[in-house]
């Protein structure tokens, strides 16, 4: 069998927008000027723009506000360290999140110039941060799914451009991310092993970041001072936040050799997924 594999999307449900939060018409039109004025002179970090030592605004051409709900809910349920959100709108087809700017550096950086026990440190507190996430109790009937209940987003999986889901089961997610390939007494064998493990593997839903890069963990010396880019979080099957770490971006690949090290190794899951990757891909 080709790699080449017909795919049959489940269609996304009708999902619960995130609302707009503190967006007073002051605090739209201070955002919208400010990012007038200084967008071409201060310093961005991808979506990101910097206004002041202290605050910046994160800007996508989008108008879902998922993420600014999911920064209130991780900073309400638990200690982690996250950027604080004083507003997030959407105007012109745009949404704007104004949050905390954390001071800290990315944690890869300089990393091999580290001590051994420095890493530990470091390691050992983003485990115990992970593990904090993990403990929030799934809402009854929750899918996978947003924390406002909408659709996932995660540009590695199959096809998603913008949002996908929700989906009311993991049998579901699964269905999509081989691109609805049920089972066939022709697949190769390693697809017929990979819908097998999809349809009968046993995982809760947890809370999960879903990109826990190095380059979204800031440090100040040997303490992690904030967690960003939450855009990928949700409730996922337990093995994702796993499989999502492990699975660097190139400028990260030394981060692979960390994973181990603050997530529970997951082998059987992580050997699922690299099937699925090898037929399915991750980008459509």
């Amino acid at each position: 069998m080709s790699k080449s594999v017909p795919f049959k999307e489940e269609s996304p449900t009708n999902a619960t927008q995130s609302p707009p939060i503190n967006a007073t018409l002051l605090n739209r039109c201070l955002t919208l000027l400010a990012v007038k004025l200084i967008k071409r002179t201060r310093k961005r970090n991808g979506s990101v723009l910097f206004l002041s030592r202290t605050l910046c605004v994160k800007i996508r051409s989008a108008t879902n506000l998922s993420e600014a709900s999911t920064l209130q809910f991780v900073a309400k349920h638990t200690s982690l360290p996250v950027p604080r959100v004083y507003c997030a709108f959407v105007s012109h087809g745009r949404a704007y999140i104004v949050m905390q700017r954390i001071q800290g550096e990315y944690v890869g950086d300089g990393w091999r110039k580290r001590s051994e026990e420095s890493k530990a440190r470091l390691l050992h507190q983003l485990g115990t941060m992970v593990q904090e996430m993990r403990r929030i109790p799934c809402p009854e009937g929750t899918g996978v799914a947003r924390v406002d209940g909408g659709p996932v987003y995660d540009p590695r999986m199959p096809g998603a451009v913008t949002r996908v889901g929700p989906f009311r089961t993991i049998q579901a997610f699964h269905s999509y991310l081989r691109r609805g390939v049920d089972a066939h007494p022709n697949h190769i064998a390693e697809i017929g092993r990979l819908i097998a493990q999809h349809d009968t593997l046993q995982t809760a839903l947890v809370f999960t970041h879903g990109d826990l890069s190095s380059l979204n963990i800031l440090a100040s010396g040997d303490d992690i001072v904030g967690i960003v880019d939450w855009e990928t979080a949700g409730w996922y099957p337990a093995y994702w936040e796993y499989t999502t770490a492990w699975h660097v971006n190139p400028q990260n690949e030394f981060w692979r050799d960390e994973v181990d090290k603050f997530l529970q190794p997951m082998p059987e899951e992580l050997a699922m997924e690299k099937i699925r990757r090898k037929y399915f891909g991750d980008i459509a």
